[in-house]
């Protein structure tokens, strides 16, 4: 079996695949420091918590926004597991050519998510991640990585209320009964999910409208992706697996 990691910057996010079939997914947060022995022993427990073995983990492969967990995750896989994994960046086969002024800008989670979009819905597509940051990255028809928009994500945005403004409290971040809110509460939720929806749909539009494609796929993945996605008819898919089946057909590749 094959164990994919996306280091975010909010949480590690796992998956173990069986062949092509994603037979678990599991978490954990990003900004606790831990040792390679903390995180072996966690990842073994979550495996055995999911009804499998660390023995049946052959592969791994990483894609990581946060360099400063990758020594002690990675002396984790080779100490606990015996697997030296592969880590997503240059050199590694994606299938997507990125034409950005400057390539080596564009994070491995982008580009694993443009290959995942690519590779399973075709281009030109759009690619929205509803993560910490809220991006948008777009592959043309041959698979080029083109041009990319990076947004506040919701919780930053969230965060960012309640700690700068003395009276807002801590809330659920989760779509209101309605926009004309009548209390605090109600008022935060409906500023944070219809602004990140007007935000979305400006977004898309313009950067369909500025590329003229005509037939552009919008994909969107993330953990609040489908509190959007369910409020817009501007994405047509909402894929929350997207980044670690990215991962698997990254890993497929170095193989080819």
């Amino acid at each position: 079996m094959l164990l994919t990691i996306d280091v975010g910057n909010t949480n590690i996010t796992f998956g173990v695949f069986d062949r092509k079939k994603l037979v678990t997914t599991f978490r954990m947060t990003t900004k606790q420091l831990r040792t390679s022995d903390e995180y072996g022993v966690g990842i073994l427990e979550l495996i055995e918590r999911n009804q499998l073995s660390g023995t049946d983990i052959r592969d791994v492969i990483i894609a990581s926004v946060v360099p400063d967990v990758m020594h002690s995750l990675t002396n984790a896989i080779l100490k606990y597991f015996e697997i030296t994994p592969v880590i997503v960046g240059p050199g590694i086969k994606t299938g997507i050519r990125v034409v950005t002024e400057n390539p080596k800008q564009i994070g491995a989670d982008r580009i694993v998510d443009a290959a995942a979009a690519y590779a399973l819905y075709g281009g030109p597509v759009l690619v929205l991640d509803f993560g910490t940051a809220t991006t948008y990255d777009l592959v043309d028809g041959k698979g080029s990585f083109v041009a990319g928009v990076t947004a506040p994500g919701i919780r930053i945005s969230a965060k960012a209320l309640w700690e700068d403004a003395a009276k807002l409290p801590k809330i659920e971040i989760c779509k209101p009964a309605s926009i004309l809110a009548q209390e605090t509460i109600s008022s935060m939720q409906a500023g944070l999910v219809y602004g990140q929806i007007g935000q979305t749909e400006y977004i898309v539009r313009n950067m369909a409208k500025e590329s003229g494609y005509s037939d552009l796929k919008v994909v969107a993945t993330g953990g609040l992706g489908r509190i959007i996605a369910n409020e817009t008819d501007c994405i047509d898919i909402y894929d929350p697996n997207l980044t670690l089946s990215g991962l698997r057909l990254i890993f497929e590749k170095q193989k080819q």
